[in-house]
């Protein structure tokens, strides 16, 4: 079993810029694929971003293109998200997310693994 434990979340004013972390509990973590979702209340859950094994491929939703970035360190077993010019339709709860392949990254059933949800929230 994968543990996976997101922080970083918080409230920030449209324009500003967070930092996700999501620290997994296990040595293989170079073994996964990592994503980033988010939910919004009242909406479905949806892609963010993902990364590969060795984080030589990313990618994103085009909502976040260019504002996000998702990178990793293997060494730490922490995936990160930075998240810069946030606006106020970016606030919802944040998941990391683990799967063994980079096929449909972008769909929330081909993941193996969930951690709890970290809360972002930008205000206008």
């Amino acid at each position: 079993q994968v543990q996976l434990v997101e922080s970083g979340g918080g409230l920030v004013q449209a324009g500003g810029s967070l930092r996700l972390s999501c620290l997994t509990s296990r040595r293989t973590f170079g073994s996964y694929v990592m994503g980033w979702f988010r939910q919004a209340p009242g909406k479905e859950r949806e892609f963010v971003a993902a990364i590969n094994w060795g984080g030589s491929t990313t990618y994103y939703a085009d909502s976040v293109k260019g504002r996000f970035t998702i990178s990793r360190d293997n060494a730490k077993n922490t995936v990160y998200l930075q998240m810069n010019s946030l606006k106020p339709e970016d606030t919802a709860v944040y998941y990391c997310a683990a799967k063994y392949s980079t096929i449909d990254v972008a769909l929330t059933d081909r993941y193996n693994y969930w951690g709890q949800g970290t809360q972002v929230t930008v205000s206008s």
